[in-house]
């Protein structure tokens, strides 16, 4: 009750004072006069207030028409006493004065309630984080024989009701559909999953579009209990490369580019950010989602798939996936803004979260493996070369160092140093020889490394380097940093040194 009393006294003063600053069309009395009847009417406010009931629950206990309804309740009155007082208060104000006021107040009331809702609503993810059951090792329980011609010509109907014969001769082949240990699903309904019975199926094939789902994920860990180890899911998407170059191929130049924007930020920016998503997902009902390659693949190893095999067909993309181990535990809601917190191991193997732009699409962090494989491993600059996890704008910002920016919040939290090494994930930390791994743990790492002043290019080179900055910063810290940073600022400004 204090902070919401306190709340209004702020807004009457604050209301007070642009009223008397700006009172062009008001009586032009002494401004003492207009203090005296402004603070007046406030108590009278917070009496009234407290009699119609405005300071007895929280904004996270009310619902917003009865805070609305007090609210007006309360400046009503007001105006009420107002109409019969004023005439025999010795400030000799015209009514037109204090009703201009108390709407003013009204207003910014208003605005301020709906504010606190719309914050309450918004981060009210009702949703029940989903548990995840253990297991134990589960091997298939069906036969492996044939099916019979009728329930093959049922599942060709069925497959193609939602694909071409080509795809259907694909998943013939690929997902050996026509075998007793293939389950055919086309249904939206996630639980619809929960009626299939435990491990009697070696191979799952989804024909919805993950597109129109809403709560993939819950839905994956569904698949994932239901399948056997090792037990295979095959799903389809389709990727927002072939929306983009759809939207780009569909207008005149110039326009496509436009449309491409607002759409962008329709489909993708505010589905991410923390205010709208759950209003975006409530109109949208989940439908027609927007989904990357690096989402759908992350989405499947955050719930405990490996990835096989990604087969193309037209405008979607088939998935090939074996159950691989027990799902992460599942978080009550993962919104990916354009500010993240990416664990790093610092001083004395300590891991400590670093504050990053996002560079790249959502459950990047769960196929970090799956791109270095693919790609034929890691580079030095932790990094995989042609990386499709990166944005088109995160490659621009990476190459700027403006995705680093938010890390100087760490520097003010005393978490790294101006200069020094870099901080590293534990899987790139993971593969430096052992004593590089204890020289780095013995000091903070830093903003500015020395990769930016001897350019590396080859993981021995870079070790190198790092070794030799740690070995001059142990013998002299102080003038070992203040070299380096003056080296680095040399090396951007006349070398043109560029982030990887």
């Amino acid at each position: 009750m204090g902070k919401r009393i306190l709340s209004d006294i702020l807004v009457w003063a604050v209301c007070g004072t642009l009223y008397i600053l700006f009172r062009v069309m008001a009586q032009k009395a002494d401004v003492l006069a207009y203090v005296a009847l402004f603070g007046a009417m406030t108590v009278l406010w917070i009496v009234l207030g407290l009699l119609c009931g405005k300071y007895r629950k929280s904004y996270r206990e009310a619902w917003y028409w009865q805070e609305l309804l007090q609210l007006c309740l309360t400046g009503g009155l007001l105006m009420l006493v107002l109409h019969f007082t004023l005439p025999i208060l010795p400030w000799q104000f015209s009514q037109t004065v204090a009703l201009w006021m108390v709407g003013i107040v009204m207003i910014v009331e208003s605005i301020m309630q709906l504010g606190m809702h719309y914050w309450k609503f918004a981060l009210n993810m009702t949703v029940p984080v989903m548990e995840i059951e253990q297991r134990d090792n589960a091997v298939v329980g069906r036969p492996d024989e044939p099916r019979n011609e009728k329930s093959q010509r049922t599942i060709h109907e069925t497959v193609l009701s939602l694909t071409t014969e080509d795809e259907y001769q694909m998943l013939v082949h690929e997902a050996d559909l026509n075998n007793k240990r293939t389950k055919v699903v086309a249904n939206r309904d996630r639980y619809s999953f929960l009626e299939i019975p435990d491990y009697q199926y070696d191979t799952l094939v989804d024909l919805i579009l993950l597109n129109q789902l809403k709560g993939i994920n819950r839905r994956l860990c569904i698949i994932n209990q239901k399948l056997p180890d090792n037990g295979r899911y095959v799903c389809c998407y389709r990727p927002q490369e072939y929306i983009k170059k759809k939207i780009l191929a569909s207008y005149p130049k110039g326009i496509n580019y436009l449309v491409y924007i607002a759409w962008f930020i329709w489909r993708r920016l505010l589905p991410r950010l923390l205010l709208f998503s759950r209003l975006y997902y409530d109109l949208t009902k989940g439908k027609k989602r927007v989904l990357s390659k690096t989402e759908v693949l992350g989405r499947l190893y955050y719930c405990g798939f490996e990835v096989e095999k990604i087969i193309p067909s037209e405008h979607i993309e088939y998935v090939f996936a074996r159950r691989h181990s027990q799902p992460y535990d599942q978080e009550q809601i993962k919104v990916y803004g354009p500010l993240i917190k990416l664990p790093r191991v610092c001083k004395d193997e300590k891991i400590v979260y670093f504050y990053k732009f996002r560079t790249m699409h959502p459950y990047s962090e769960y196929i970090q493996k799956y791109v270095f494989d693919q790609r034929g491993g890691m580079n030095i600059a932790d990094k995989s070369d042609d990386d499709f996890r990166i944005t088109t704008w995160g490659k621009w910002m990476r190459r700027y160092w403006l995705d680093e920016l938010p890390m100087l919040i760490n520097w003010l939290k005393g978490d790294v140093k101006l200069v020094g090494i870099r901080p590293l994930s534990r899987t790139m930390f993971n593969t430096y020889p052992e004593e590089l791994q204890r020289k780095r743990t013995r000091t903070k790492p830093g903003l500015i490394p020395p990769f930016y002043i001897d350019h590396p290019k080859t993981f021995d080179e870079l070790y190198a380097s790092e070794n030799k900055y740690l070995d001059e910063y142990f013998r002299h810290p102080f003038w070992t940093d203040v070299k380096y940073f003056f080296l680095t600022v040399y090396s951007i400004l006349f070398k043109r040194m560029h982030s990887a």
